[in-house]
């Protein structure tokens, strides 16, 4: 009798186990996919101004009065910062959570009532993540569709909404220097050549002009807040569409599609709401979530329970093949928890985050050593990194041999992002593992058990090669150089009200003590009477006080105003007609005033009465 070796038998039992696995690779890949998808969108739009770069100045619009239509801010992200505190918190709050959950599930029998009120209260928070969600994705199919610059016949050309054209930009010598060709169609690329008639090229361009249009909403209640806030047709359409699927999934029926959704919006918002400042302490927070996610699943019936037994979004829903001991028909799901993509995800964030800060980096010292200065390093000024994705892909960068020190960067939206990608293999690997130990052992698996080991050790292991432990580990995800006085004396007030001084409260220690103000997004936009009322210095020209009375800004006739609301939109103005009054103001002689005005409001073609005078005090 001849004898098997141990390797074929170890390749047999591995053909048998693939043969096993095969009908559920779509549905394992599908996991995966959606695991990856919010980690990705997350934590490309949680970038932000790194501490090695300097803030870019305010944008100033071009000739023709059309504004830049890039969708990336350029302001800070204003993003909770874990800390070592939070480790502790973190499993102490789920656990309590997990726990309270599971006694009502098993003292209600059925879960019902509880799903009632859960999907009640997820759907008030979704409603917030998932306008976000959905806006953000309509911006980007904006950008694909009618993008702000593209690129064809080796000329780049950019929108001018105003003049209903597409003009060349001269990328190298000067961004605003225009060419003599046009084309008249708002559609990029090859599209734009193809010939359309008149009415349609004026529907689109009108489309594509609703599509950029912000309007101002004000509302004001004396002595109780102040909201000023621009929005566009994007976020409108992206919060009628969030607060439909809301209000289906809470009142009509959970499809696992929908709870898919919401489930990517949880992520996509929380990713952009919290993160660890320091690669030390994400690690920390990590391996206390490591225990935690291990005793729950193994030891406890909790997590397994609440899991199933909840019809709410907290999970991703994907569906499988049904099991040869079940009828055809039968609808059957493999579920992944939002814990298990949030957690992770807060690193690969951070790990993203911490690119951007070496790409600047290397930058400063490269503009240093071509300054001749003596300086090491002189910070670059920044350039937004996110949204753009239709330019990337319309409007391609020819790669630069020499480094350029002043925006545009061609790199700076695919800046190298090795340890970004580094994290995602590593979560990718703990994710296969996950599935394919669930399916040998027949029985549920706690995710963060193999995720939470493939994520640290990408990243460390990154910086080992590289040499850049020590970088990494005294890495600040914070950026405090060039705030504001007024953020600073709010700080350091709540730093002297802490009993311990010198030891920044961590997230939940705020939250149990009530103090929401200091929390990202929390009345965010809302301003009191007090704090909005600016001192009117003494004007003792009586003359010029009376002519200007009507031209009183609306934020200051709105103090006398018991309650008022107005929606209006942004009036463009032409860039000639202040510099025209200036000088034909100055030399009175040669021109009258009144006769500089009208001249200039007949070359704007606009009728006096719109026209707003402009102060002599702004015009020095």
């Amino acid at each position: 009798m001849t004898t098997v070796s141990p390797f074929a038998e170890f390749l047999g039992q591995v053909l048998y186990q693939f043969e096993i696995i095969r009908p559920l690779l779509p549905t394992y890949g599908h996991l995966i996919l959606s695991a990856l998808f919010p980690i990705y969108t997350g934590a490309h739009a949680s970038l932000s101004r790194p501490s090695s770069a300097a803030k870019p100045p305010k944008k100033i619009k071009d000739e023709s009065g059309d504004e830049d239509e890039d969708e990336g801010k350029d302001n800070l992200q204003k993003m909770e910062g874990l800390e070592p505190s939070d480790a502790l918190m973190f499993p102490l709050m789920a656990g309590l959570t997990l726990g309270g959950l599971y006694l009502i599930i098993k003292w209600l029998e059925d879960p019902a009532i509880l799903n009632k009120i859960l999907s009640w209260y997820f759907s008030q928070v979704g409603i917030f993540f998932a306008t976000a969600f959905l806006k953000d994705g309509l911006l980007v199919l904006r950008s694909f569709v009618f993008p702000s610059r593209y690129r064809s016949g080796g000329r780049i050309w950019k929108a001018k909404q105003s003049q209903h054209i597409f003009a060349v930009v001269e990328e190298e010598d000067n961004p605003n220097q225009q060419s003599v060709h046009v084309r008249h169609s708002p559609l990029p690329g090859i599209l734009g050549a193809i010939p359309l008639p008149s009415l349609v090229l004026s529907f689109l361009w009108f489309c594509r002009g609703l599509a950029y249009q912000k309007v101002t909403l004000r509302a004001h209640v004396r002595g109780v807040l102040d909201i000023k806030s621009r929005f566009g047709l994007l976020d409108a359409t992206g919060g009628a569409i969030a607060l439909s699927a809301v209000a289906y999934f809470a009142f009509v029926t959970k499809p696992w599609w929908l709870t898919n959704l919401l489930g990517f919006s949880f992520c996509y918002g929380a990713l952009q709401f919290m993160s660890p400042s320091t690669f030390w302490t994400g690690s920390l927070i990590l391996g206390s979530l490591f225990l935690y996610d291990i005793y729950f699943v193994f030891f406890t019936p909790l997590m397994v329970t609440v899991a199933t037994k909840l019809d709410v979004p907290i999970k991703l829903l994907i569906p499988r093949p049904p099991s040869p001991d079940e009828a055809p028909d039968t609808i059957s799901l493999a579920m992944l928890g939002l814990g298990d993509i949030v957690i992770p995800g807060m690193m690969v964030g951070l790990a993203l985050r911490y690119d951007l800060f070496l790409y600047y980096k290397r930058k400063g010292i490269q503009k240093a050593q071509a300054a001749g200065t003596g300086e090491k390093f002189i910070k670059p000024q920044y350039q937004t990194a996110t949204g753009g994705w239709g330019e990337r892909f319309w409007a391609r960068q020819k790669p630069s041999h020499e480094p350029r020190f002043h925006p545009p960067y061609p790199d700076a939206q695919s800046f190298p992002k090795t340890y970004f990608y580094s994290s995602l293999v590593g979560y990718t690997i703990g994710m296969v593992v996950t599935l394919l130990v669930m399916q040998y052992s027949n029985h549920a698996q706690p995710a963060l058990l193999y995720l939470v080991p493939g994520v640290l050790i990408s990243l460390w292991g990154t910086a080992l090669v590289k040499g850049e432990l020590r970088s990494m580990w005294e890495f600040s995800d914070s950026t405090e150089d060039e705030e504001d006085e007024s953020a600073k004396d709010i700080k350091r007030e709540e730093k002297q009200g802490n009993a311990d001084k010198g030891i920044r409260r961590s997230l939940f220690s705020r939250i149990l003590s009530g103090d929401i103000k200091g929390l990202p997004g929390v009345l965010e936009g809302v301003k009191t009477e007090k704090d909005t009322r600016s001192p009117v210095p003494p004007d003792n020209n009586a003359s010029e006080a009376a002519a200007g009375a009507s031209h009183v800004p609306k934020t200051e006739r709105k103090e006398t105003d018991l309650i008022s609301f107005s929606i209006s939109l942004p009036r463009r103005k032409a860039p000639h007609l202040r510099k025209d009054f200036v000088s034909n103001s100055t030399t009175s002689a040669v021109e009258p005033k009144g006769a500089a005005l009208s001249s200039a409001i007949e070359r704007d073609g606009e009728p006096p009465a719109k026209k707003r005078r402009p102060s002599p005090k702004n015009d020095r």
